[in-house]
């Protein structure tokens, strides 16, 4: 494997007191960010909107951490890891975060009042996988990069769940349900919360790729 200049001076570089404590942030934030849509899952109605505004106002945290990484990255010549993949990392973890909010706002704005069983359990798998990406961006900074796959791997298991019960959801969602406004409606949170486990795999395949890189 060749080395590129960035590999070079990770040697003479101290620990990286800049990049990975903002990934830290960012994942901590969204972990918190999955409970409470999880939480908001299995609330009364009357809670949710509790929960509706620690999201908001997580999402716009973790839009902020993202915006300073990308403003540390275009800053600092060394980095703990290549350029791209720093910039590819934070904006995945962002893309998780787009589509977790997108999935409140949803249950929100389309006042859905009973929360049914598949979307409970989409919001656990979301709250599970958000659990493995910070356990991942601990173990990359320490240098555990077998853990980092092990990890990789049950998000990968967790997205391909996900799929299996978006898709039973919807097929049955279409076979029972005759009010089109009620379909719109479940058709729409099922949507988000399943491109949101996607992203969660999006942010595992970059992990994966950084750890393979520098095991």
């Amino acid at each position: 494997m060749g080395f590129s200049l960035n590999n070079i001076f990770q040697f003479f570089v101290p620990k990286d007191k800049k990049f990975f404590p903002l990934f830290e942030q960012a994942t901590t934030k969204l972990v918190s960010l999955t409970s409470s849509l999880n939480e908001a899952a299995n609330a009364s109605v009357e809670q949710r909107e509790m929960y509706f505004q620690q999201i908001v106002e997580l999402d716009a945290e973790i839009e902020k951490i993202t915006h300073k990484t990308l403003l540390e990255l275009s800053k600092n010549f060394l980095t703990p890891f290549d350029r791209e993949d720093i910039h590819a990392l934070i904006t995945s973890i962002d893309g998780v975060t787009d589509f977790m909010h997108d999935s409140a706002s949803r249950m929100r704005m389309y006042q859905v009042e009973k929360i049914t069983k598949p979307i409970k359990k989409l919001t656990e798998i979301n709250f599970e996988a958000t659990q493995l990406i910070a356990d991942c961006v601990s173990e990359l900074k320490d240098h555990r990069f077998e853990r980092v796959a092990v990890n990789c791997k049950k998000i990968n298991k967790l997205e391909t769940k996900a799929d299996e019960i978006f898709d039973k959801a919807i097929e049955k969602l279409f076979e029972n349900e005759t009010d089109a406004k009620k379909i719109i409606q479940y058709k729409e949170v099922l949507s988000a919360l399943e491109s949101a486990t996607d992203k969660c795999k999006s942010v595992s395949n970059i992990l994966e790729a950084i750890s393979v890189k520098y095991s």
